[in-house]
């Protein structure tokens, strides 16, 4: 589609200024992750600090659009397929091709996982455009099920599924060092009672020269500090472009009608509250038509845990028109 990625955004929904700001926020991850050996580089071999931070430009954006594709594309390929008959499979297709049609797209692959979360994700980039659906969204009646596609083929026309899906290598590192910086600060290393117990039953006791737990603290404490100027942007990237683009994805659909409002409200709250979630994998939260939450922690992937009641507030008060 033509026209600048403004432009593209304004035709998926109603773009706000703090879309753009994310937007800039999320660009600045990965040439701030290529900057972190180009830049000293740069300025050891005399070449100076402007070019540096060309070259940290270049090859952070560059490298985002090769590599968050392919990397999209080879976790869904490992997804567990449906397995579907040739009846419903060209059912969906069909059903796809007329939702896009109706959009203003061309038709994107469609890829059904046997899956028991109920979400729809989608994927753009050099590769093309794709669905990723699971059966149990299928399962839904057919005017949500509808909604639901219509929301994640509407993120195409508005060109934010192909800025996040380029985006999304960066992305990931920051959140899983993320992750490793507070595993660090808050490893438990002394035993308990308990593990004092089960060392003498099987007789065996832990050398003395372990690594003490302030030490792994300490580097947690490090990583964190070095890793603040990279989350933040991407913390801010979510909040402001990834939740933002959900949200005029589902004005689109609500401007369909009250059917569509209707259903897109129904398809978010019984993704939201349905089991299953890891099933569907956290490379695509970001795509999704809902972010899913870790069952263990609790911990939301992507944006932030009252983005969805908020969305499912305003649909169902009408404020998404």
């Amino acid at each position: 589609m033509s026209g600048t990625p403004g432009e593209a955004m304004a035709r998926g929904g109603t773009a706000r200024p703090r879309a753009y700001v994310g937007l800039v926020a999320l660009a600045a991850v990965p040439v701030l992750l290529a900057a972190l050996p180009i830049v000293p580089l740069s300025l050891g071999l005399g070449v100076g600090l402007v070019p540096g931070v060309l070259a940290a430009a270049v090859v952070g954006l560059g490298g985002a659009v090769a590599l968050g594709p392919a990397l999209v594309e080879r976790r869904t390929a490992r997804l567990p397929d449906a397995d579907l008959d040739d009846r419903p499979a060209a059912f969906i297709e069909d059903r796809v091709a007329d939702v896009a049609g109706e959009v203003g797209v061309p038709e994107p692959d469609v890829t059904v996982v046997r899956a028991d979360a109920a979400n729809v994700a989608v994927t753009d980039g050099y590769r093309g455009a794709r669905l990723v659906v699971s059966t149990r969204l299928l399962s839904l009646p057919a005017a949500d099920r509808d909604a639901a596609l219509r929301h994640a083929i509407v993120r195409l026309r508005g060109r934010d599924a192909a800025i996040t899906t380029a985006l999304l290598p960066a992305l990931v590192a920051v959140e899983t060092l993320a992750l490793l910086a507070t595993l660090l600060v808050g490893r438990r290393n002394e035993r308990t009672a308990a593990d004092r117990r089960v060392n003498r039953i099987h007789g065996y006791e832990p050398e003395g020269d372990r690594v003490p737990g302030p030490a792994y603290t300490a580097a947690g404490v490090l990583l964190w500090l070095a890793l603040v100027p990279v989350w933040v942007p991407s913390v801010l990237g979510d909040r402001l472009f990834v939740a933002e683009r959900r949200r005029a994805a589902d004005v689109a659909v609500a401007r369909t009608g009250d059917e569509g409002r209707a259903g897109i409200a129904n398809a978010i709250g019984f993704a939201r509250d349905a089991a299953g979630a890891a099933d569907w994998p956290p490379l695509l939260d970001r795509l999704s038509l809902v972010t899913m939450a870790d069952e263990e922690t609790g911990r939301v992937r992507g944006t932030s845990r009252q983005e969805t009641r908020v969305r499912l507030a305003r649909l169902r008060s009408k404020r998404a028109l």
